[in-house]
């Protein structure tokens, strides 16, 4: 994932800088710092760990609350001296409750298709009684297809012939339904995004 020989951490006196981010959403959750140890110990554990500067030692986050974050992917930014950490929250990122140590701002709007992702995920899961998307999930990939259909049909005629107000809940109800049906397949919208990648690069 990351070759910790290649992290400069001798230019800030044996630490360097961590930005977390969720890897689902983009947002930035919290800023830390790991000497090479915390960084071998991410790695390892697939936990994100700290070098904590005021208890001088390891801290893995998480540790106490059990809001861990999970990781996905360490880079280090051009000058070798700056860490980007992907990862995916089991909990709140702040001891004071907040998702993000920056609080409770929204991020970027796009940012919301992880998230609704991980609703999605969560009633499918759980399957809780009230729930349109549980319900739905549990009549089947092609009444969730079926939804799709409807949807996109109405989403065009929006386009054609309505508001923009209509268009955009019309394309609202269609991504949902969309993120619903990639779900019922046990897929997402990250892969439909890792396929547009590839085709970008292309």
């Amino acid at each position: 994932m990351i070759d910790v020989s290649a992290i400069d951490f001798e230019k800030s006196g044996g630490l360097v800088p961590a930005i977390v981010q969720h890897a689902d959403t983009g947002e930035v959750l919290m800023l830390g710092y790991m000497n090479a140890e915390a960084v071998e110990a991410t790695l390892k554990k697939k936990r994100v760990t700290f070098w904590s500067r005021s208890k001088k030692r390891l801290w893995k986050k998480g540790e106490t609350s059990g809001d861990v974050l999970r990781l996905t992917s360490i880079v280090k930014d051009c000058d070798s001296d700056a860490l980007l950490v992907q990862a995916r929250p089991a909990g709140p990122t702040c001891h004071l409750g907040f998702k993000s140590c920056f609080g409770d701002a929204p991020g970027p709007e796009l940012a919301f298709l992880g998230e609704l992702q991980r609703i999605v995920d969560e009633r499918s899961k759980d399957a809780p009684k009230d729930s349109y998307t549980a319900k739905l999930l549990s009549k089947g990939v092609l009444k969730c297809a079926q939804k799709v259909g409807e949807e996109g049909v109405e989403t065009a005629l929006a386009g054609a012939a309505e508001s923009d107000d209509a268009l955009l809940g019309e394309a609202a109800d269609l991504l949902y339904h969309l993120t619903v049906l990639l779900k019922a397949r046990n897929l997402s919208l990250s892969d439909a995004a890792a396929v547009l990648r590839t085709r970008h690069k292309t």
